[in-house]
Protein backbone atom coordinates (compact mmCIF):
# COMPACT_ATOMS: atom_id res chain seq x y z
CA UNK A 1 0.00 0.00 0.00
CA UNK A 2 1.60 2.94 -1.36
CA UNK A 3 0.99 6.43 1.13
CA UNK A 4 1.44 9.61 -0.60
CA UNK A 5 2.19 12.64 1.93
CA UNK A 6 0.09 15.54 1.41
CA UNK A 7 1.56 17.63 4.01
CA UNK A 8 5.19 18.85 4.39
CA UNK A 9 4.28 19.01 8.47
CA UNK A 10 3.51 15.45 8.58
CA UNK A 11 5.11 14.40 12.28
CA UNK A 12 4.02 10.97 12.64
CA UNK A 13 1.76 8.29 11.12
CA UNK A 14 -0.15 5.31 12.51
CA UNK A 15 -1.86 2.58 10.66
CA UNK A 16 -3.33 -0.22 11.61
CA UNK A 17 -4.66 -2.60 9.01
CA UNK A 18 -6.71 -5.12 11.33
CA UNK A 19 -9.12 -2.41 11.76
CA UNK A 20 -8.84 -0.91 8.11
CA UNK A 21 -8.28 2.85 10.32
CA UNK A 22 -5.93 5.16 8.91
CA UNK A 23 -4.74 7.59 11.26
CA UNK A 24 -2.26 11.14 10.94
CA UNK A 25 -1.51 13.29 13.59
CA UNK A 26 -2.87 17.02 11.75
CA UNK A 27 -2.53 16.33 9.01
CA UNK A 28 -3.66 14.94 5.38
CA UNK A 29 -2.72 11.41 4.12
CA UNK A 30 -3.92 9.64 1.22
CA UNK A 31 -3.80 6.36 0.38
CA UNK A 32 -3.26 4.74 -3.49
CA UNK A 33 -5.81 6.60 -5.24
CA UNK A 34 -8.52 7.44 -2.48
CA UNK A 35 -7.94 11.31 -1.99
CA UNK A 36 -8.42 12.27 1.51
CA UNK A 37 -9.91 16.08 2.02
CA UNK A 38 -9.96 17.99 4.97
CA UNK A 39 -12.96 18.78 6.14
CA UNK A 40 -14.19 22.31 7.92
CA UNK A 41 -13.93 21.14 11.34
CA UNK A 42 -10.18 20.12 10.46
CA UNK A 43 -9.24 23.42 8.63
CA UNK A 44 -10.45 25.15 12.18
CA UNK A 45 -8.56 22.99 13.88
CA UNK A 46 -5.21 23.78 11.95
CA UNK A 47 -6.29 27.25 11.49
CA UNK A 48 -6.35 27.83 15.24
CA UNK A 49 -3.02 25.42 15.71
CA UNK A 50 -4.44 22.68 17.66
CA UNK A 51 -3.11 19.60 17.99
CA UNK A 52 -5.31 16.25 16.88
CA UNK A 53 -5.53 13.50 15.01
CA UNK A 54 -7.66 12.38 12.31
CA UNK A 55 -9.06 8.87 12.08
CA UNK A 56 -10.42 7.34 8.96
CA UNK A 57 -12.52 4.23 9.14
CA UNK A 58 -14.34 1.97 6.86
CA UNK A 59 -18.22 3.29 6.44
CA UNK A 60 -19.57 1.33 3.02
CA UNK A 61 -20.88 -1.31 5.44
CA UNK A 62 -23.25 1.56 6.55
CA UNK A 63 -22.35 0.81 9.80
CA UNK A 64 -22.12 4.54 11.46
CA UNK A 65 -23.30 4.69 14.55
CA UNK A 66 -21.31 6.00 17.62
CA UNK A 67 -20.99 2.03 19.12
CA UNK A 68 -19.80 0.20 15.70
CA UNK A 69 -17.44 3.32 14.96
CA UNK A 70 -15.95 2.82 18.15
CA UNK A 71 -15.13 -1.09 17.39
CA UNK A 72 -13.59 -0.25 14.02
CA UNK A 73 -11.11 2.35 15.41
CA UNK A 74 -10.55 0.36 18.23
CA UNK A 75 -11.08 2.44 20.61
CA UNK A 76 -12.76 2.26 24.32
CA UNK A 77 -16.42 3.97 23.83
CA UNK A 78 -15.52 5.98 26.61
CA UNK A 79 -13.40 7.93 24.63
CA UNK A 80 -15.93 8.02 21.67
CA UNK A 81 -18.36 10.89 21.74
CA UNK A 82 -21.59 11.65 19.65
CA UNK A 83 -22.78 14.82 19.34
CA UNK A 84 -26.64 15.34 19.44
CA UNK A 85 -28.99 18.55 18.63
CA UNK A 86 -31.89 20.10 20.84
CA UNK A 87 -34.55 22.55 20.99
CA UNK A 88 -35.64 23.89 23.75
CA UNK A 89 -39.25 25.79 24.40
CA UNK A 90 -37.57 29.32 23.72
CA UNK A 91 -36.55 27.71 20.09
CA UNK A 92 -32.93 27.95 20.70
CA UNK A 93 -30.82 25.59 19.67
CA UNK A 94 -28.17 23.82 21.51
CA UNK A 95 -25.45 20.81 21.06
CA UNK A 96 -24.66 18.10 23.63
CA UNK A 97 -21.65 15.87 23.35
CA UNK A 98 -21.75 12.43 24.88
CA UNK A 99 -20.19 9.32 25.06
CA UNK A 100 -21.66 7.00 21.82
CA UNK A 101 -22.89 4.42 24.90
CA UNK A 102 -24.94 7.29 26.77
CA UNK A 103 -28.33 8.53 26.28
CA UNK A 104 -28.56 12.10 26.80
CA UNK A 105 -31.02 12.96 29.95
CA UNK A 106 -32.89 15.60 28.49
CA UNK A 107 -34.36 16.91 31.66
CA UNK A 108 -30.65 17.66 33.16
CA UNK A 109 -30.21 19.10 29.42
CA UNK A 110 -33.06 21.39 30.39
CA UNK A 111 -32.42 22.69 33.59
CA UNK A 112 -28.57 23.39 32.33
CA UNK A 113 -30.02 25.45 29.68
CA UNK A 114 -32.53 27.16 31.50
CA UNK A 115 -35.15 25.93 29.67
CA UNK A 116 -38.34 24.61 30.16
CA UNK A 117 -38.30 21.40 28.26
CA UNK A 118 -35.49 19.99 25.64
CA UNK A 119 -36.29 18.09 22.40
CA UNK A 120 -33.97 16.46 20.16
CA UNK A 121 -34.60 18.36 16.77
CA UNK A 122 -35.40 15.56 13.96
CA UNK A 123 -32.65 13.95 11.95
CA UNK A 124 -33.80 15.53 8.51
CA UNK A 125 -33.28 19.15 10.52
CA UNK A 126 -29.64 18.74 11.19
CA UNK A 127 -27.99 19.61 7.97
CA UNK A 128 -30.09 22.77 7.78
CA UNK A 129 -28.96 23.70 11.77
CA UNK A 130 -25.20 22.51 11.39
CA UNK A 131 -24.24 22.06 8.28
CA UNK A 132 -23.79 18.61 8.62
CA UNK A 133 -25.75 15.18 7.92
CA UNK A 134 -26.48 12.49 10.49
CA UNK A 135 -23.78 10.28 11.03
CA UNK A 136 -21.28 12.82 10.47
CA UNK A 137 -22.25 15.70 13.01
CA UNK A 138 -18.78 17.38 14.00
CA UNK A 139 -19.33 20.33 17.28
CA UNK A 140 -16.78 22.13 15.49
CA UNK A 141 -17.29 24.45 12.49
CA UNK A 142 -21.34 24.12 12.68
CA UNK A 143 -23.30 27.19 10.66
CA UNK A 144 -23.47 29.01 14.02
CA UNK A 145 -21.85 28.48 17.33
CA UNK A 146 -24.70 26.95 19.90
CA UNK A 147 -24.54 26.78 23.19
CA UNK A 148 -22.80 23.35 23.62
CA UNK A 149 -22.04 21.16 26.87
CA UNK A 150 -19.51 18.32 26.67
CA UNK A 151 -20.40 15.24 29.08
CA UNK A 152 -18.02 15.82 32.24
CA UNK A 153 -16.63 12.43 31.77
CA UNK A 154 -14.50 13.94 29.17
CA UNK A 155 -12.52 16.09 31.85
CA UNK A 156 -11.31 12.99 33.41
CA UNK A 157 -10.07 11.42 29.58
CA UNK A 158 -6.46 11.93 28.20
CA UNK A 159 -8.22 12.76 24.70
CA UNK A 160 -11.95 11.96 23.03
CA UNK A 161 -13.24 10.94 19.43
CA UNK A 162 -15.57 13.27 17.68
CA UNK A 163 -16.59 13.35 14.44
CA UNK A 164 -14.65 15.05 11.74
CA UNK A 165 -17.59 16.47 10.16
CA UNK A 166 -18.22 13.72 7.23
CA UNK A 167 -19.24 10.30 7.63
CA UNK A 168 -15.97 7.73 7.66
CA UNK A 169 -13.87 10.69 9.49
CA UNK A 170 -13.25 11.26 13.05
CA UNK A 171 -10.94 13.59 15.37
CA UNK A 172 -9.00 12.24 18.02
CA UNK A 173 -8.52 15.75 20.13
CA UNK A 174 -7.56 16.78 23.97
CA UNK A 175 -11.19 17.83 25.86
CA UNK A 176 -9.85 21.14 26.73
CA UNK A 177 -8.58 21.83 23.02
CA UNK A 178 -12.05 21.61 22.14
CA UNK A 179 -14.02 23.22 25.16
CA UNK A 180 -11.74 26.51 24.28
CA UNK A 181 -12.41 25.61 20.28
CA UNK A 182 -16.18 25.56 20.72
CA UNK A 183 -16.56 27.84 23.62
CA UNK A 184 -18.17 25.11 25.65
CA UNK A 185 -19.14 23.86 29.18
CA UNK A 186 -18.60 20.30 31.14
CA UNK A 187 -22.22 19.41 32.48
CA UNK A 188 -23.27 16.19 33.90
CA UNK A 189 -26.31 15.76 30.95
CA UNK A 190 -26.33 12.08 30.34
CA UNK A 191 -28.87 9.09 32.51
CA UNK A 192 -27.56 7.50 34.78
Amino acid sequence: MQLIVRDLYLKKMKMNLKNNVMISTRRVISMAKEKVVKTNAMRILDSKKVNYEMIIYESKDGKIDGISVAHKIGIDEANVFKTLVAQGTSKELYVFVIPVAEELNLKEAAVITGEKKIEMIHVNDIMKYTGYIRGGCSPIGQKREYKTFIHESAKELDFIIVSAGKIGYQIKIDSKDLIKIINGTFADIIHK
